[in-house]
């Protein structure tokens, strides 16, 4: 199944991509939630059964002019994994991490398909990061290895933009603050749930910069695979239905490239994953304080 979230009058509604077209799913069967989120909660029989209703449902938006949020548009947690691609790493010079580096985004970085990715006025140096986002979607703490693919509900394209100056170049090193900038987290169009993607790691991964290639690697390269970090990161905190996890970026990073490239106005920066789709946004000049 593909789950898109669309904005509308009456707030953001969960909707299955069926047949060319975004069916509401709440409107097709009012005992269903209008949360994808709610949706992955609720296991395999509810989502049997939201799937059934979207088969049957009326209730459509045209893909064409509806405005998407983040697929999941309130998590909990937006938990990153940094340098876990081995070829970014050899690219950037850092030693083969031996567990997972972790950082985190708040909520209010996120946006979805279309939306801007607005620059912030006190950042000079804002990079691309192509990303595979983990979407949980069974509670679960202390999860074995052989256990966490259990716990995946799905995958989406994202988008980990980074202010490198905040992150690098502040006392002790900001990651945190580098990568939480309101916008800093595009996700989207849809997120596809785990069952239509046979393999997570032999994915292709692109991203292009105003139409030309600048990453393209494959999730192959992945240091530690999904479950490898799903069991990490459980060990730490319980792990929620509707959680992100980031999972890395492949080389060709603007920071890397000689001279470093910085995303500018009017820039349009485009993600693609096989099978997952393609993530589109603007760049956009600093917004006026609000």
């Amino acid at each position: 199944m593909r789950w898109v979230t669309v904005a509308t009058e009456r707030g953001p509604r969960a909707c299955g991509v069926w047949k060319g077209r975004y069916v509401d799913v709440n409107a097709a069967d009012s005992r269903l939630p209008s949360s994808v989120k709610e949706i992955l909660a609720l296991g395999a029989k509810g989502q049997a059964d939201a799937q059934a209703a979207i088969e049957k449902g009326t209730t459509t938006h045209d893909p064409a002019t509806a405005r998407l949020l983040a697929p999941i548009p309130d998590p909990q947690k937006i938990i990153c994994i940094g340098l876990n691609y081995r070829d970014h790493a050899e690219e950037t010079g850092a030693p083969i991490p031996s567990e997972p580096v972790l950082f985190s985004k708040y909520p209010s970085a996120l946006i979805g398909h279309g939306e801007p990715i607005v620059l912030p006025a006190v950042s000079n140096e804002v990079d691309f990061e192509a990303e595979l986002v983990v979407v949980i979607g069974r509670r679960g703490r202390s999860i074995a290895s052989d256990k966490a693919m259990e716990h995946v509900g799905g995958y989406a394209v994202g988008h980990d933009v980074s202010a490198r100056d905040w992150q690098l170049q502040k006392p002790a090193k900001q990651w945190m603050a580098g990568k939480t900038f309101d916008t800093f987290a595009p996700v989207g169009p849809e997120l596809v749930t785990a069952d239509e993607v046979a393999d997570p790691h032999k994915l292709g991964i692109r991203l292009r910069l105003n139409g030309q290639t600048m990453q393209d690697s494959n999730t192959e390269q992945l240091i530690f695979r999904i479950e490898q970090v799903v069991s990490y990161l459980s060990t730490i905190m319980t792990l929620e239905p509707g959680d992100l996890i980031f999972t890395g970026t492949p080389p060709g990073v603007g920071m890397a490239r000689k001279p470093p490239v910085w995303l500018q106005p009017g820039d349009e920066v485009e993600v693609e994953i096989d099978g997952l789709g393609i993530l589109r946004n603007p760049v956009q000049a600093p917004s006026a304080a609000i």
